[in-house]
């Protein structure tokens, strides 16, 4: 395979670092895992953004019940980012009208993470989150050419055919000098609120055995938690609204491994 250019990769004003949060696969869950992960590291005391690169499937504006328009900072052409739950967000939700459709080509997706990155008014970050949409395509590319990326994390579930799609993701990232920060398990076990009994949906185990096989960390798993749910429809996420949760509280623990391997 031809090797992927990263030659232009620039620093981001007062970003100190930047990680890319991933999936092979749609429907694993990887944009509520983002928020939450992200509201999880500003409860640990630090400065985090967040910029949603799903330019198709905007969701997280709607996770952080925000719709606030990004203001432009006066006698610049930059755009300053928008506050919510503590946190610093930009989205393409937050610049088109609600419902509208995105149909863009290639070339116009580059065009708009470019200036996420680098037109945007961030301020002093210790993280800045990347919620890129599914699989390997040109937001990818884009952003491992362009982006100091410190590295990247991957969220799958237990099922066969996302974690097939694990292993294309990280040869991605292999091949654009992207280090791999850890590999999250998501609805990985479902406790039934009547009896207690432990179902697992989507299969059990599969994150652990991908990474080891891929020689990657594994960070965690994350139960198939009704909370993660809500705290989404409800733009407050979990983490916030339910602290306690089963989901919460192993998102915790995987929000301060992330923060041991960046150390």
């Amino acid at each position: 395979m031809t090797q992927v250019q990263t030659h232009d990769r620039q620093p981001i004003p007062g970003v100190k670092e930047t990680v890319a949060v991933s999936s092979g696969k749609g429907g694993v869950g990887k944009s509520t895992m983002c928020v939450n992960l992200a509201v999880a590291l500003a409860a640990e005391g630090l400065s985090i953004g967040l910029m949603d690169t799903d330019i198709y499937g905007p969701n997280v504006p709607g996770m952080l019940g925000v719709s606030e328009r990004p203001q432009v900072v006066p006698g610049t052409q930059t755009i300053r980012s928008v506050e919510a739950h503590g946190l610093s967000l930009i989205s393409m939700g937050l610049l088109v009208e609600a419902g509208v459709p995105v149909i863009w080509r290639g070339p116009m997706l580059a065009k708009m993470v470019s200036q996420f990155l680098f037109s945007v008014e961030w301020g002093d970050l210790d993280i800045l989150l990347l919620d890129l949409p599914p699989g390997t395509g040109d937001v990818q590319l884009t952003l491992t050419q362009m982006a100091p990326l410190t590295g990247a994390v991957i969220v799958t579930t237990s099922s066969t055919l996302a974690l097939e799609d694990v292993g294309r993701g990280v040869q991605m990232f292999r091949q654009t000098d992207v280090p791999i920060l850890g590999l999250i398990e998501n609805m990985s076990t479902f406790t039934c609120d009547s009896c207690g009994s432990e179902s697992h949906p989507f299969g059990h185990g599969g994150g652990a055995s991908a990474a080891s096989a891929l020689d990657i960390p594994f960070l965690g798993e994350i139960p198939l938690d009704p909370s993660l749910r809500s705290g989404a429809d409800d733009g407050t996420p979990a983490f916030i609204s339910q602290p306690q949760s089963p989901a919460s509280q192993a998102m915790r623990g995987i929000s301060r491994g992330l923060l041991e391997r960046l150390a």
